[in-house]
């Protein structure tokens, strides 16, 4: 998959990526998001819940985190986007 097509498509991922990189878990994350399974699912719900919390500017990037999570499709997708994106 193309990297503009994937800005295109999902704008959220490159910002994920940079901060999972900084912090030091994009491959973990990307472990995660492959093995992740009904637990992935899980998560996604966590997440709807917990939007409420974070107030309605940042609704966004958690309802595509969301979305993401409940789409094994897409959360490969994602998990192949960070293994491949360089980060400086």
């Amino acid at each position: 998959m193309c990297y503009t097509e994937n800005m295109q498509e999902h704008p959220h991922w490159a910002g994920w990526a940079r901060f999972l990189h900084r912090w030091g878990l994009k491959d973990m994350a990307a472990a995660l998001l492959d093995a992740g399974g009904p637990l992935n699912i899980i998560a996604a719900q966590l997440v709807i819940a917990g939007q409420p919390l974070l107030g309605s500017n940042h609704a966004g990037p958690w309802t595509a985190l969301a979305d993401l999570l409940e789409n094994p499709d897409q959360a490969r997708q994602f998990a192949t986007f960070l293994r491949e994106e360089k980060i400086e």
